[in-house]
């Protein structure tokens, strides 16, 4: 947005608090979903969305227009949800959440919603399918948020379009 640079540069020029304000304002909410969606603890999601705008707030004079905004912010968030899964060495292996699912469902009646189906995904392919499909990021934006090129980035979301229509063919079949 327009706004947005006006008030990153009141922000990091001023040290204005207003304007960094209001930028939490419109983030906070896109942030903590993307975390939730994430992590599935809300939690969780408000501690690291709390995490990455005290970040991007001691980080905000070492923001550079080459990027908007929201792909620095979300790269900050990204940095910090991967910070916090390694401290928590909280990562999920496919066959383990499947077979949790499995054993927790009654007569193997996958009710799942779409969020509990995204724990089958790696964490690299989770990632760029909800900055995608949830968060309406480009290819390009989260090639720059996630550090990576774009052509890993759809082959990201070409894997988890695959996982999740097996996931769901599976589960209907059983």
């Amino acid at each position: 947005m327009q706004n947005d640079a006006l008030l990153v540069s009141r922000a990091a020029l001023l040290g204005d608090r207003k304007a960094f304000s209001q930028l939490v304002e419109a983030y906070q909410s896109p942030i903590r979903r993307f975390f939730f969606n994430l992590t599935g603890n809300e939690e969780l999601s408000k501690d690291l969305a709390q995490d990455t705008f005290v970040k991007a707030w001691l980080s905000i004079g070492s923001f550079r227009a080459a990027a908007k905004f929201s792909t620095w912010l979300y790269r900050i968030a990204y940095n910090t949800f991967y910070d916090d899964s390694r401290a928590r060495k909280a990562f999920v292996d496919v066959e383990t959440v499947k077979d949790h699912f499995i054993a927790d469902t009654p007569d193997n009646d996958f009710g799942m919603d779409f969020a509990q189906a995204l724990k089958i995904l790696r964490e690299d392919e989770r990632t760029a399918m909800l900055l995608f499909y949830m968060e309406d990021q480009t290819i390009d934006k989260i090639s720059k948020i996630m550090n990576c090129p774009a052509g890993t980035i759809k082959s990201h979301l070409h894997r988890g379009k695959e996982k999740l229509a097996k996931f769901f063919t599976n589960s209907k079949n059983q």
